[in-house]
């Protein structure tokens, strides 16, 4: 038998590359078997939530860049469904309230017309937050809650009660919501106590104080006025603060079995709430003949008439008060009557181009301060969303929570958009140097690396 000599290419390589030996199987270590060559030794099996995350983070690489060439499509994308959401919003008010405007003898396009004011407003102060630096926006969190504290005590002294709840001001012909507010308020301040907390929130005393006695304080006024749904919001934006801080997960276990408590707690000393909720579940009246599950009820109604495109823009049937209040908490029925599924799946790709945008910004803040603001704002406006519509279409009892940017109110619609512009202002700072918008305001604010500086430079003065 004649041995095979070995070929002088073999060993020239394997010169080269002095990691590359002969194994005594006659294999190369540190090359691919021929068994995987051929399909014999598969690669380690990669998970479905795995295959997403890798498609996610590629689609936004490929359309947003990397490094210093970003095009600030997160930012355009914020900007685009929130106007989008907005300008619907002004539309579907002007459809659902005109009928019931006409019979009470008003013009029918009173609504749609302070809505409009108040989105150009809350548009041209969206545009202005969105221009300056954020870090600033800390020298109002507590002017800003303690004004949030005192208007809220004061409408249980001179506020309004409209449909049983207590939350408005009357100045001078225009109606005022505190609560709406109150919102930013609190997610300002708590994002600016919580980071100077920072490494002290692992103990659950700098957990507790101040965050959670201020956020009760605004809870509790809120439910005074007899408005559980906004204090749920409230609860859930005092929650994600606490959550994007990174305190410790048991205590929400702790806090979410007496919210629970407190809930059902409510919910039983309420003869109206116990009704919503009895009716919800077993769809039948109340004891005292009260069918509180009426406007749901014409709301799914409005949903299943409406089809695939609707029966048309401006001919709903179901706001010839039908529906109590269309153009307000059940304006997503409206929309479902007259624009169809097709139309309600518009508004629901909107908020999640809209949330997924928010994200994208919220997981790129490296401070503290910057990942709580947005990472609030992004809980606030989604889960309300997410609430308003879970009512309309039957999945929650009725709870008296608008649908951001649409349901007509303009204190809600002002806060929102002043809510985005925060956000935009911490996109655009995400942006390429060359294409980001500037500033419009240069106010500078103290950080911690100039507040280091300036302690420096004394030192070295002294």
């Amino acid at each position: 038998m004649v041995s095979t000599p070995t070929r002088p290419q073999a060993k020239k390589s394997q010169a080269r590359n002095p990691q590359v030996r002969q194994s005594p199987a006659g294999t190369r270590q540190g090359a691919a078997p021929k068994a995987a060559k051929t399909g014999a030794t598969a690669r380690p099996a990669v998970s479905l939530p795995g295959r997403l995350r890798s498609a996610y983070r590629r689609f936004w690489s490929a359309l947003e860049g990397t490094g210093t060439s970003r095009n600030g499509s997160t930012y355009y994308l914020i900007l685009g469904s929130t106007l989008a959401l907005t300008a619907i919003g002004i539309m579907m008010v002007l459809s659902a309230s005109s009928v019931e405007s006409i019979a009470a003898g008003k013009s029918p396009y009173g609504d749609a017309l302070k809505q409009g004011v108040f989105a150009a407003i809350g548009m041209f102060t969206m545009f202005v937050l969105s221009r300056i630096n954020v870090v600033w926006l800390k020298r109002l969190a507590w002017p800003g809650v303690g004004a949030a504290v005192v208007l809220l005590a004061l409408v249980q002294v001179v506020g309004s009660e409209i449909n049983g709840n207590k939350n408005w001001i009357d100045l001078g012909g225009i109606t005022f919501q505190p609560s709406e507010a109150s919102k930013l308020a609190l997610a300002l301040w708590m994002a600016t106590v919580l980071a100077m907390k920072g490494r002290l929130l692992s103990r659950w005393q700098h957990v507790a104080i101040p965050a959670v006695p201020m956020a009760a304080i605004v809870i509790g006024l809120v439910l005074i006025g007899n408005d559980l749904g906004t204090a749920m919001i409230i609860m859930m934006i005092a929650a994600a603060a606490l959550f994007f801080a990174g305190v410790p997960l048991y205590l929400f276990g702790i806090a979410g079995l007496a919210a629970a408590a407190g809930t059902a707690l409510m919910a039983v000393t309420s003869s109206n709430r116990m009704c919503r909720i009895t009716s919800w579940w077993t769809g039948e009246t109340c004891a005292n003949g009260t069918d509180a599950n009426y406007q749901a009820t014409n709301g799914l109604y409005g949903l299943a008439s409406g089809g695939w495109f609707g029966v048309g823009l401006g001919q709903s049937r179901q706001k010839y008060s039908w529906i109590p209040e269309a153009h307000n908490d059940f304006i997503f029925a409206i929309i479902g009557e007259e624009l169809g599924l097709v139309g309600t799946v518009v508004v629901l790709i909107l908020f999640a181009i809209l949330g997924a945008a928010i994200y994208r910004v919220v997981v790129a803040q490296e401070d503290m301060f910057h990942r709580v603001l947005a990472g609030t704002i992004m809980v606030w406006l989604l889960g309300q969303a997410t609430v308003n519509m879970s009512v309309v279409t039957g999945l929650m009892p009725v709870i008296g929570v608008p649908l951001p940017f649409i349901s007509y109110g303009g204190s809600a619609l002002l806060m929102s958009l002043c809510a985005i512009g925060v956000v935009l202002s911490l996109a655009r700072e995400q942006m390429a140097p060359a294409i980001r918008p500037r500033r419009m305001l240069k106010l500078k604010a103290k950080t911690a690396k100039d507040t280091a500086a300036k302690k420096k430079t004394a030192r070295k003065r002294a």
